[in-house]
């Protein structure tokens, strides 16, 4: 049997917490402020869905729509892959 070791690294969503961050989850695709992390859920701060990102070359995303309030929480069972955003 192979030893793995585990070193702790400052990486994962935590590593994000003040950044803007895309959120590609199962349904849709969210933006916003990382502002709160928690082993259920995580809080965005000035949240807005983005229902076309148009090409990921562009400075921009096409079709991006505040949502009505300053913050929003997303569930972390929804979340397929994250990361900082334009």
């Amino acid at each position: 049997m192979k030893k793995v070791i585990f070193e702790e690294l400052n990486e994962g969503l935590e590593s994000l917490l003040g950044e803007k961050v895309l959120l590609l989850c199962a349904n849709y695709f969210y933006v916003g402020v990382l502002e709160g992390v928690n082993e259920s859920c995580i809080l965005l701060k000035d949240p807005a869905i983005v229902y076309e990102t148009g090409p990921w070359t562009d400075k921009q995303y096409k079709d991006v729509q505040k949502l009505h309030v300053d913050k929003f929480y997303v569930q972390r069972s929804a979340i397929e892959s994250f990361g900082i955003s334009k």
